[in-house]
């Protein structure tokens, strides 16, 4: 009988030595330093996300710890590593990218379940032990479930602010986003941003608890009440900030040197006033909600996009919490205009979709595309219409 094919694109851990396919990372010297450095905090086990400190479902290359720790890239993943194993957990979709990607330091979890992540800490750590991770990179329901799944476990759950994969990645992490942040002219915008502020003050009067203060840190909602953008994540015209906004005042948390002069302008026009915006350092927000939250004030967050560091500096009994900000429920309902200006986008994609299908039909009897150069083809004839900024993720093409 013929023996079966062994496939030489993923790893084989159970040889001697072990094969590794070339797309596979050598992740040995990185595994042992983040040991190193978990070993001087007391640190038993060390969770690791995928995600960035805004729930952003697509990130930075700044914000990839787990690809660099790991060498796997898919979009959802967590990593586990105690002193002597590392585990990833993903799902389905990239089990195969997995395999492709991973040495043999890692082992494979297919699943996503925090249930099976905790039952693995519960084997792999001792009585006693510290499992630990970075709380500006958790949501709050993520938190939630880490702290029931070790509940009475004698393991203790702690936040620690250093992110210990970012100490060791040190000066070989990529550098913080440098790009200009722009206005949006007024004739791509719905409204101004003042009238956007109006909007969201007057919910914040309507509502029964009477909030002082609506904090945003999906990035997505600060770009769309200022109407700035910019392009610090692949795909997505956001930029890193957070924005507290008061009955009375507007605090942008955002690196101000990459403002352009037209944006700066048009947020100090209404300086000094109710409707001035206040610009201060990215990195300043936690601070900033620390002094905020001493006085008689109530905040109002979308627990969706807050990470539990920033949502554990606001009491308990100063929160008012709902799934989405005011400003994430404003953003979903477009005005005339904006329904307007999203038909029109369509229409120009529709135009670039209809030349594509057309040149396919054309150029495939001759087997001169790939879906590589499909995928390159139409991203071009979307570039060729007017005001295109680009396709909102990287084309997926396949044929067969």
């Amino acid at each position: 009988p013929q023996a079966a094919s062994v496939r030489t694109d993923i790893r084989n851990c159970s040889t001697d030595p072990p094969y590794l396919p070339p797309t596979a990372t050598n992740t040995t010297a990185r595994l042992a330093a983040l040991r190193a450095t978990m070993r001087a905090h007391s640190i038993h086990a060390y969770i690791v996300p995928s995600t960035d400190a805004h729930m952003s479902e697509y990130i930075a290359e700044r914000d990839s710890r787990l690809g660099w720790l790991s060498g796997f890239t898919g979009s959802a993943g967590t990593g586990v590593v105690t002193q002597d194993k590392a585990a990833l957990w993903t799902d389905s979709r990239y089990w195969t990218q997995a395999e492709r990607q991973l040495d043999c330091n890692w082992e494979l979890q297919r699943t996503t379940w925090i249930k099976s992540i905790g039952l693995w800490i519960l084997e792999a750590v001792p009585v006693g032990g510290i499992v630990s991770l970075d709380p500006f990179l958790f949501s709050i329901e993520t938190w939630n479930s880490y702290s029931q799944a070790l509940h009475g476990s004698g393991r203790t759950l702690l936040p620690i602010e250093t992110n210990l994969v970012d100490k060791v990645w040190g000066d070989q992490r990529p550098p913080p986003a440098s790009s200009e942040i722009y206005s949006l002219p007024p004739e791509f915008t719905g409204s101004s941003w003042q009238e956007k502020v109006v909007g969201i003050r007057q919910k914040m009067e309507q509502h029964v608890r009477r909030p002082t203060a609506v904090l945003l840190s999906g990035l997505e909602e600060t770009a769309w009440l200022f109407n700035l953008r910019g392009d610090d994540i692949p795909y997505n015209p956001v930029f890193y900030s957070y924005t507290l906004l008061t009955n009375t005042t507007i605090s942008l948390f955002v690196d101000e040197a990459r403002l352009s002069a037209a944006a700066r302008q048009s947020l100090r026009a209404g300086c000094p006033g109710p409707l001035c915006v206040d610009l201060w350092q990215y990195g300043q927000v936690g601070a900033h909600l620390l002094h905020y939250v001493q006085g008689n004030v109530t905040v109002w967050l979308g627990t969706e996009y807050t990470t539990y560091g920033l949502y554990g500096i606001i009491p308990q009994e100063k929160r008012l919490e709902d799934s989405y900000s005011p400003a994430m429920l404003a953003k979903a309902v477009k005005n005339a205009k904006e329904q307007e200006l999203l038909r029109a986008a369509h229409v120009r994609d529709a135009v670039a979709v209809i030349q594509y299908l057309l040149w396919l039909e054309k150029m495939v009897p001759q087997g001169q595309v790939d879906e590589f150069s499909g995928a390159q083809h139409i991203d071009a004839l979307r570039r060729a219409q007017e005001h295109s900024r680009g396709p909102s993720f990287q084309s997926i093409s396949a044929s067969g």
